[in-house]
């Protein structure tokens, strides 16, 4: 019988040392997400023969110190936020690309949306647009809904299930506009949907403009109309007068 020695990390299913090896082989910049009970940290590092280097972190704890995030700082929403921190960080130390790496720990919706994050903050990062959560989902709009229907049928369950987010002054029903509050302060940029509907706003004021001025436009008409009217009777009165006048005088 024979002893095969393995390494302790292995044993506790701690490290994949094969994607570990093809991650230091490759050279690659890569990012590693850890999602608790109640947060979630991400962290951007460069491997070395010495050990790995950390280029940037980011942890769900800064989303409510440092941009005003009042809701779950582990929900799908707070993974994205945390991953989009993730990545402007990186950028402003010069990193532009990067890979995932998990190791042993498995690829949920939660890490799809802190990667999501990662990569719409300009990070080249390679995923595909499937393994990406429903931008409804990652906004909160799932927790909005669910939010407006418990409301109306059962208030005490809503007032326990969402006491925290009461708390910090952040009802439900709002979750989506508040996450793109924070993201906005976070990255600056306007979202894709709030772009499409600003210019569809501004046609709509220009042809509520055109109308009211074409309303108002109309009594104006009205009263040169009957100004014309008025000073054609009036000339005609007078003339009608001094033909009356030259009648007396011939007489």
């Amino acid at each position: 019988m024979t002893f095969v020695r393995t390494l302790k990390r292995i044993r506790s299913d701690k490290t994949n040392y094969r994607k570990r090896a093809a991650v230091i082989i490759g050279r690659h910049s890569f990012v590693t997400v850890k999602v608790t009970d109640q947060n979630v940290a991400a962290q951007m590092l460069k491997p070395t023969p010495t050990g790995d280097l950390v280029i940037a972190s980011a942890h769900s704890r800064e989303l409510a110190k440092q941009h005003g995030w009042k809701g779950s700082t582990n929900s799908l929403p707070a993974c994205y936020l945390t991953g989009l921190l993730l990545g402007k960080k990186a950028l402003e130390k010069g990193t532009s690309k990067a890979i995932l790496y998990i190791g042993k720990d498995h690829f949920t919706a939660r890490v799809a949306a802190c990667v999501k994050g990662v990569a719409d903050s300009g990070v080249n990062i390679p995923m595909s647009d499937e393994s990406f959560p429903d931008s409804d989902r990652i906004s909160g709009q799932h927790i909005a809904d669910y939010a407006s229907t418990l409301k109306t049928e059962d208030q005490d369950e809503y007032s326990s299930r969402f006491s925290a987010l009461l708390k910090n002054g952040l009802k439900p029903e709002d979750y989506p506009a508040h996450f793109e509050e924070v993201r906005f302060k976070i990255s600056g940029k306007a979202a894709p949907a709030a772009i499409a509907a600003a210019p569809k706003k501004k046609e709509a004021a220009e042809g509520g403009g055109g109308k009211q001025a074409k309303e108002g436009a109309a009594p104006k008409e009205k009263k040169e109309k009957a100004a014309a009217k008025k000073e054609s009777g009036s000339k005609e009165e007078g003339n009608s007068s001094n033909n009356q006048k030259g009648v007396k005088n011939k007489k």
